[in-house]
């Protein structure tokens, strides 16, 4: 539930729950309750609406269940992963599901990559094909060869992939391999060439029948966006491009409901706030179709079936979604009038857009998927996502707005122990990954697991937070360790002066960007916090923009812009960048560190914590660095979480109690 109210009223209102607090507390819920990965996510209708594929866990690892919906006492049929994690479920046709699985690998050197691999299955019998089986040399150089731009419900046996094809050796000279389009048969897995990129191509975009819009191509020295439309003679006429830099200026989304557009995310009229425009495929020029007047777009809403853009979600406290579609938007004013002041998502729906699995949640409700019959109005519950938690067990989240020292508004949530008094509390600064990203108060486990253990838990949304307009998304950039720290640090003040935290019992925790900031803050200001820990954190900021060089193979390439625009120039702020990461400061650490890392971690190498972990040791500080086989950055792994929030429990009660 949204809601505003003033620190005095927090305060009072929780006063008043002391005496509750005395009587007799339950069994607290193990961390595995908090860590458990959601047993039911990803859910997919088949294109008739008459079968259900989810996914769930099964023995601690996620399983793909079919449910055939009009025989419910039915059992569901169980698929696992053979390898790898699944990462997602779709349908091709009414007789063929595609999983997606990641097989995390290592490729030139000991550098792990993810390794994404898409297979069709038949789930009446489970047989199954890797898609493009006849490829497996060109597969062979791709990461990913799973990624999906067209189903073609009109060509039921085929699916349209790219892949990043014909590189070698060729006339005596290198070639790179180009991003070309393939017809992938869903029976066979066999793939047939259709269209070939240009050298520059990134992006692909088709109608939903497997017919070609657009393409989208990625150029360097300078940056820049094109936008090519398909022509009538079957070839790509350009007719927009823009600087690429700051990833804003084009941001292709989709095709348009009516296929004759493409739909891409632009600063509205105001340049203020990211809205929701239609590009014309004939000029380039594009008219606004949806801006809020407060917050960015959060999100596209995409049919599952032909990819057009449908809708938007912003976020206020939520995530809000509004649909162009007439009928999906009565079905969203319909479920949304069922579940008041809670967040409505629907998930998935039939071709015929008849049954939707939609999901509920909130700061105090854990995601809850349900079955909705449009024609009927039924509704039947499929499940919660975590099991083991009743809502005795979570927290309040409040609103904790607070100005910054130069008088910028940060947002910010608080989530308050259940049944305890708001005063003088041992707390945890909790701030986002990202940093492009923002907290919400939609259920976070990280969060409701420390209020559960008797902290109190602030999650800011310093600048550079996404959501609020480039105005505040800009004031965060070339900030790492500066003005974005001040902020997360004017955060505790404004707890210590309210009197909500005690002084002497703060510790700040993050995971990847959110580790970041808990190695700077006990860093910069070794004197505020009591502890920190840290999840894969970035601690060598000078290194960090040195790899993205060498992964991307030019300082020109986009990844390196993008780095460089939040965290700062590698020449000309070297500096500064030093003076900024952890691991180059650690002699001024005063308090003990808790690192943690996944070895699999593909987005911030291991060898960011390795180099914190060293640097403390040498500086003759206290820091526990546990390494975790097979885990990526995403800790995707229950028995990962729960080894997190176990060792966290630990390590905050040696430090600053409960």
């Amino acid at each position: 539930m949204s809601f505003r109210i003033s620190t005095c009223a927090i305060l009072c209102a929780l006063g008043s729950l002391a005496a509750a607090a005395a009587q007799t507390t339950p069994a607290l819920p193990p961390p595995e309750a908090f860590a458990a990965l959601p047993a039911l996510s990803g859910p997919a209708l088949s294109p008739d609406g008459k079968r259900l594929a989810l996914i769930q866990v099964r023995g601690g690892l996620p399983v793909v269940t079919l449910w055939t919906l009009d025989a419910p006492t039915m059992p569901p049929m169980i698929i696992p992963a053979q390898e790898g994690f699944i990462d997602s479920v779709r349908w091709a046709n009414n007789h063929r599901i595609l999983v997606t699985v990641n097989s995390n690998a290592k490729f030139y050197g000991d550098n792990v990559s993810p390794w994404y691999r898409t297979v069709s299955i038949d789930p009446d019998t489970q047989k199954s094909v890797v898609l493009f089986s006849n490829l497996q040399n060109e597969r062979d150089i791709n990461y990913s060869a799973s990624h999906i731009v067209d189903l073609a419900l009109n060509e039921p046996d085929d699916i349209y992939m790219p892949l990043y094809s014909g590189g070698g050796y060729i006339a005596g000279a290198y070639a790179d391999p180009v991003n070309t389009m393939f017809r992938v048969n869903v029976e066979t897995g066999r793939a047939v060439y259709v269209e070939r990129g240009g050298a520059h191509t990134t992006r692909w975009f088709m109608d939903g029948t497997g017919k070609f819009v657009a393409r989208e191509d990625l150029t360097r020295k300078p940056l820049i966006d094109h936008i090519l439309a398909y022509t009538a003679g079957g070839s790509f006429r350009e007719i927009v491009q823009a600087d690429a830099s700051n990833g804003h200026d084009l941001d292709a989304r989709g095709v348009s409901a009516d296929g004759k557009s493409l739909m891409v995310g632009r600063y509205c009229s105001d340049k203020m706030l990211l809205g929701l425009s239609k590009m014309s495929l004939e000029d380039g020029k594009t008219t606004e179709v949806y801006c809020n007047k407060l917050y960015d777009i959060a999100t596209t809403l995409n049919d599952p079936w032909t990819g057009r853009v449908v809708g938007v979600g912003y976020t206020v406290h939520a995530q809000t979604d509004i649909y162009f579609d007439p009928k999906l938007a009565e079905i969203q004013t319909k479920l949304d009038a069922l579940f008041p002041n809670l967040s409505v998502h629907a998930q998935t729906w039939d071709q015929a857009r008849d049954r939707v699995v939609f999901s509920v949640d909130g700061s105090l409700a854990p995601p809850t998927f349900y079955l909705y019959d449009n024609q009927t109005g039924g509704m039947r519950k499929l499940g919660r996502a975590y099991t083991g938690l009743s809502a005795d067990d979570l927290g309040p989240v409040h609103i904790y707005d607070y100005q910054a020292r130069d008088g910028l508004e940060i947002p910010a949530y608080l989530t308050l122990p259940p049944h305890k008094p708001g005063k003088n509390l041992p707390v945890v600064i909790l701030p986002h990954g990202g940093p492009a990203g923002r907290d919400s108060m939609n259920f976070n486990f990280e969060a409701q697991f420390l209020a559960n253990r008797g902290y109190a838990v602030l999650q800011p949304n310093f600048r550079g937070s996404t959501g609020y307009g480039k105005k505040f998304e800009e004031a965060g950039y070339g900030q790492w360790g500066r003005k974005m720290q001040d902020d997360i640090t004017d955060g505790v003040k404004k707890l210590i002066a309210d009197g909500i935290a005690d002084p002497k019992r703060i510790c700040i925790v993050g995971g990847s960007y959110g580790g970041y900031a808990a190695l700077a803050g006990v860093t910069l200001t070794p004197d505020l916090y009591a502890c920190a820990a840290a999840w894969a954190p970035v601690t060598d900021l000078p290194h960090l923009l040195a790899t993205v060089v060498h992964e991307s193979g030019s300082e020109n390439s986009w990844s390196v812009s993008a780095e460089q625009h939040y965290i700062g120039n590698m020449r000309t702020d070297a500096a500064a960048l030093e003076a900024a990461s952890p691991a180059r400061n650690a002699g001024k650490i005063r308090v003990p560190v808790l690192l943690m890392h996944g070895i699999a971690d593909t987005t911030v190498n291991i060898d960011q914590s390795e180099a914190m972990d060293a640097a403390m040791r040498s500086a003759g500080k206290k820091v526990t660095f546990i390494k975790l086989e097979k885990e990526t950055h995403q800790m995707v792994m229950a028995s990962s979480r729960a080894r997190w929030l176990t060792e966290l429990e630990k390590f905050l009660k040696e430090n600053i109690g409960n």
